[in-house]
């Protein structure tokens, strides 16, 4: 089995600082094989946020993949948004902005779908699906693959069709042939799951779809702060949503939703309570 914490959103700069602490604690009382973070790691990409947000991530269990998000490039310094719009990421967070990780059970991939074209949307483009093949289309059928973006290729009720990553059916038309399993985003601040067999269409193919909500950020929107918990044994998964617990200063349990995959993909099997958010 394979445990993945999945963190989206933190937005240094607009943070609940009561939240970080316990959050520190709480992933490494999971102890997870890896650490997913599907960017938005600063609020306006400041040299400041992103030094916070680098102590963050030194403080949590590796190895880890993470992603830029589209707080992540500098809003209103036209110079540094259009010329270097990821220097500053690259400095302190990593240099590699399309990270890798691999075992004998999952492979995964970060994508950086931010752009400086657009505002808040992001996309992706052909070379970048070509490079995902390339990592994971060898892999066999037993090892999970898992693409990790900031912007999502699925999305909740009551959400437009602008909200989806740039590009999107397209992207999943190029990754349906190698099998990827599973993609995790965020930029919404709303935890959700489901499958691309509803939006896609691609005959034989569901993949899991599954978005963090934020962590740490006080813009929360519709839910409380609150991060997943991936435990993953083939062809079984198991998404647990860790919720901040403002009474008890702590992230609890709030929901577990269980995965299989099957001959035509992956679908859903049942919900119930989550069991705690630690090792199991």
């Amino acid at each position: 089995m394979r445990t993945i914490v999945h963190l989206s959103d933190l937005h240094f700069g607009r943070v609940d600082r009561s939240l970080v602490d316990p959050l520190i604690q709480s992933v490494r009382e999971i102890g997870p094989d890896l650490v997913a973070i599907s960017g938005d790691l600063t609020q306006r990409a400041r040299t400041a946020q992103f030094i916070e947000a680098r102590r963050f991530l030194d403080a949590l269990p590796k190895p880890q993949i993470v992603v830029p998000g589209n707080h992540d490039v500098p809003l209103y310094n036209p110079l540094a948004r259009f010329f270097r719009p990821l220097v500053k990421y690259r400095r302190y967070i990593g240099e590699n902005i399309e990270p890798f990780y691999a075992d004998e059970q999952i492979a995964v991939v970060g994508v950086n779908t931010a752009r400086s074209l657009t505002i808040k949307n992001g996309r992706v483009n052909r070379r970048q699906l070509d490079r995902i093949r390339e990592r994971l289309c060898d892999y066999p059928d037993a090892v999970i693959k898992i693409v990790v973006t900031h912007h999502p290729f699925d999305l909740p009720e009551g959400y437009r069709e602008g909200d989806l990553v740039g590009r999107a059916r397209m992207a999943m038309e190029a990754l349906a042939s190698c099998g990827v399993d599973m993609f995790l985003a965020g930029h919404l601040h709303v935890s959700h799951s489901g499958h691309t067999g509803e939006r896609y269409r691609i005959a034989g193919y569901k993949a899991l779809v599954i978005s963090a909500g934020t962590a740490l950020s006080v813009r929360t929107r519709k839910e409380k702060n609150a991060f997943n918990v991936l435990r993953i044994e083939h062809p079984k998964v198991v998404l647990e949503r860790c919720t901040w617990e403002s009474e008890n200063a702590r992230f609890v349990p709030s929901a577990a939703e269980y995965f299989e995959r099957r001959a035509d993909g992956w679908m859903r099997m049942k919900d119930d309570a989550a069991g705690p958010c630690r090792r199991s």
